[in-house]
């Protein structure tokens, strides 16, 4: 049976013409079609072999991250592709366990860390809450520009010509900073992450400000990796092409990290860094995060303002309403390619790894609780 690829024209092929691989080696099983009657389709796959960005949105409980998971899944076994998890919750940490099929190759760092100038000077006074216009906010600036790591810093501003109510408040806000344990000289670079397995970077013990920091600092680092670039200087691009996967994507769109995540979006495609972002809220994401995706999967939503932002990207080639086309069961979505200028229903498949994303109940605690009696 035909398998439909996602993300690919009817006639695109392997990128190298002299390459005996076949193009289906770099498509990710994805599920299948899903007809009219509610019958099972043709099976549907995800195209990796060219760089993409994706959207997936769903309410909770209707397989937002559970199609996220599917998605590294595949881009984890696909050769020549480097999958990077920014996982803000802890869900994605049975990507690591074993897998039903094929190997899923995929390593979980509990306590990432990144290098203090993968955060860009301009970004540091936000990143610790300050005003950048404000005197404390113009030292720490001065001082993320001056020094290439957090200690650096601090030096920085505690020999800065400034007043001892100035040097005092820039200190506690890098104080802080130092506390989130994100910052070290050796943190995680492009050639790190780029390696033979998927990396999930779990996030799910720090607050917003650190998981930012952590998730900027990665964006850029592959995105620079790609272009030869690196804090470090200059070196050979990294081979695998970069896949960045986002959870609760609108966390990381509202902080420091909105600037290197829009890069990608934006100028991606060239050097091969590809960004798939999921949230429970598209209405919270800049435009240009909905505009941008060539790929979007939408699970139910139901709240008004999520719709309307989905439907104001809508490509001419949609027919129906948004709303009116959206599956409604747990599992089904609607997808809107934008290479092959089609939307598709499909049911996502069934994780081959452990999902971590299910809500908790109280009556399985209950039965738990009996048994241990």
């Amino acid at each position: 049976m035909h398998t439909e690829v996602l993300g690919r024209s009817a006639d695109d092929g392997p990128t190298d013409a002299d390459s005996t691989a076949d193009a289906a080696s770099f498509a990710g099983t994805f599920g299948h079609h899903r007809a009219r009657d509610g019958s099972r389709g043709a099976p549907v796959a995800v195209d990796f072999d060219r760089p993409h960005a994706a959207l997936v949105v769903g309410k909770r409980g209707y397989g937002k991250s559970y199609t996220l998971g599917v998605l590294i899944e595949a881009a984890a076994r696909t050769p020549g592709v480097a999958p990077v998890v920014v996982d803000p919750m802890g869900v994605f940490r049975g990507l690591a366990a074993e897998a039903t099929g094929d190997p899923v190759p995929a390593r979980v760092i509990e306590e990432p860390t990144i290098r203090a100038d993968a955060v860009s000077p301009a970004e540091w006074p936000a990143l610790v809450g300050t005003d950048p216009d404000g005197p404390a906010g113009a030292l720490v600036w001065h001082a993320a520009g001056a020094a290439a790591t957090l200690d650096g810093m601090r030096e920085v501003v505690a020999d800065a010509d400034a007043g001892d109510d100035v040097r005092r408040a820039a200190a506690n806000r890098l104080r802080r900073a130092a506390s989130w344990g994100v910052f070290d000289p050796a943190g995680l670079d492009a050639r790190a992450l780029a390696d033979d397995a998927a990396t999930v970077l779990d996030c799910s013990r720090l607050d917003d400000a650190p998981s930012n920091a952590v998730a900027a600092g990665v964006a850029a680092a592959l995105y620079d990796g790609r272009l030869g670039r690196s804090a470090t200087g200059g070196d050979a691009p990294i081979e695998r092409l970069p896949w960045l996967f986002l959870d609760e994507a609108h966390v990381f769109f509202e902080g420091v990290a909105s600037g290197p995540l829009r890069a990608i979006l934006t100028r991606g495609r060239a050097p091969g860094v590809s960004l798939v972002t999921a949230t429970q809220r598209p209405s919270a994401l800049p435009a240009v995060a909905v505009s941008q995706s060539d790929l979007r999967v939408v699970h139910r939503l139901t709240a008004g303002s999520d719709v309307r932002a989905l439907a104001a990207a809508d490509p001419a080639y949609v027919d129906d309403d948004i709303a009116d086309a959206m599956p409604t069961a747990p599992g089904e979505a609607l997808v809107v390619d934008d290479t092959a200028e089609a939307t598709r229903t499909v049911a996502v498949r069934a994780r081959d790894t452990p999902h971590g994303g299910a809500s908790s109940r109280a009556s399985a605690a209950a039965r738990a609780i009996e048994t241990d009696e």
